[in-house]
């Protein structure tokens, strides 16, 4: 049995669609350092390392975008892209969760 189909992603510029894959990459290095999600301190230096680089990539695409005049971050169609490609879940892990009672 095939899984289910994604919903379509909402038509995006190349420029947004970077915004989108650099900003969740950023979350991707940002989570695997949080340090309430246990780990090793390998593990979070080298995701620290990268989150460098990310963070550049990110900063650049905003540039662009901001020189060519994309002056607005329409919020509704990339917040519809990034629960497509599982944003909730992937910037949950930068979150520090909830202390259970007990």
């Amino acid at each position: 049995m095939l899984p289910p189909e994604l919903p379509p992603l909402p038509a995006l510029t190349r420029a947004e669609g970077r915004l989108i894959d650099n900003y969740l990459e950023v979350v991707d290095q940002l989570g695997r350092i949080n340090p309430a999600h246990g780990g090793d301190t390998y593990s979070a230096l080298r995701a620290a390392q990268a989150l460098a680089g990310r963070a550049v990539a990110l900063r650049d695409t905003l540039t662009l975008m901001h020189q060519r005049g994309e002056s607005r971050l329409h919020a509704e169609t990339l917040v519809r892209a990034l629960l497509v490609l599982d944003g909730e879940r992937r910037t949950g892990r930068v979150t520090v969760p909830r202390a259970t009672a007990g």
